[in-house]
């Protein structure tokens, strides 16, 4: 089975993107076609990028990078979950991306996204992101709207119709991460 890692883009104090992950992975984990483990980004306090060398040398000089490039290498697939600031994504997913290149590499991407709209633009921006780093972004995605799928703006209270969202997203990247193993040899 592949291995998928459901990423939370946002390390912001009251931050959404914990819960939305932990809501993914319930409706991941009983699907028995892979492995999903939810990755969050406090757990790796990745600074401003801070590599000599560009991500596509692999040349990392930093403990923090080599440890974040072992955690994202041992994934075929990600689900990453994206606030939507200013019509795109969270500095710090951005961030933790571009420290990498080669460990993004042949692999698929889907996304679930929120903000005031969906955060759909959010997914808009990641998409440009993934293409540059070779990764297969599937065509499904959820959007979760803080004015419908909150309720007070705190509560997460999602709309039942996005489990079938969630489905087809995580089917697609299963389906798109198994097929690009035979890539990465």
């Amino acid at each position: 089975m592949i291995k998928v890692a459901i990423i939370v883009g946002s390390t912001r104090p009251g931050r959404k993107g914990d819960t939305v992950a932990r809501w993914i992975h319930e409706q991941a984990v009983d699907r028995g076609d892979a492995v999903f483990e939810v990755v969050d980004l406090m757990d790796y306090p990745l600074p401003h990028l801070d590599e000599a060398m560009p991500a596509a040398m692999g040349q990392y000089s930093q403990q923090h990078t080599k440890e974040w490039a072992a955690k994202i290498d041992g994934y075929d697939a990600f689900v990453f979950v994206t606030p939507e600031y200013n019509h795109s994504t969270s500095g710090v997913l951005k961030n933790a991306i571009d420290f990498l290149n080669r460990e993004w590499a042949n692999k698929a991407a889907g996304f679930v996204s929120y903000g005031s709209i969906g955060g759909t633009r959010a997914v808009e921006h990641l998409r440009l992101v993934m293409g540059e780093l070779q990764v297969a972004d599937v065509r499904a995605q959820v959007a979760l709207s803080l004015f419908t799928d909150w309720e007070h703006f705190t509560n997460f209270a999602p709309g039942s119709h996005h489990k079938e969202s969630v489905t087809t997203m995580l089917d697609q990247v299963v389906a798109w991460g198994t097929a690009l193993r035979t890539l990465r040899g």
